[in-house]
């Protein structure tokens, strides 16, 4: 397969593993603040940046965050067709309680407080957050 390069003595990732998502923003700036702390949080390390993006690495996938001048809207609408939300594993409950009180520093808004943490039903420990252009994430058990 020519273009695909593989550091040596790596497998190529499995057909059908995501390469990398690409979440175009109205406000980069913004953006940096709200999702750079939470990948950071993730274990996502800062991989690349240009004058309209940066994007974070974890294992082979890659997230984008792109302030692309081509954008047709500028706000995100999780009710529209279209992505409606990641969902982020963790190690545990505490990670998830503690990630809670993160986000609401870095401009996230708890969704469903009244039913958190189990707003995805008594066997799902999770945080359901949304951030200022209203792209929401979780973090799930």
């Amino acid at each position: 397969m020519s273009g695909l390069r593989h550091a040596v003595g790596m497998k190529p990732p499995a057909t059908g593993m995501l390469h990398h998502l690409e979440l175009w923003v109205p406000d980069l700036s913004r953006a940096e603040h709200t999702w750079g702390w939470l990948l950071d949080a993730l274990g996502y390390e800062l991989y690349q940046q240009w004058p309209e993006g940066l994007s974070w690495r974890c294992g082979d996938l890659y997230i984008v965050l792109e302030q692309s001048p081509a954008r047709s809207a500028f706000r995100h609408d999780r009710h529209r067709p279209g992505l409606n939300h990641l969902a982020f594993h963790v190690s545990d409950r505490a990670t998830v309680d503690r990630m809670v009180g993160e986000a609401l520093l870095h401009g996230w808004r708890l969704l469903f407080a009244d039913r958190h943490p189990y707003a995805g039903g008594e066997q799902h420990y999770a945080a359901y957050l949304e951030d200022v252009p209203r792209f929401v994430t979780c973090w799930v058990l």
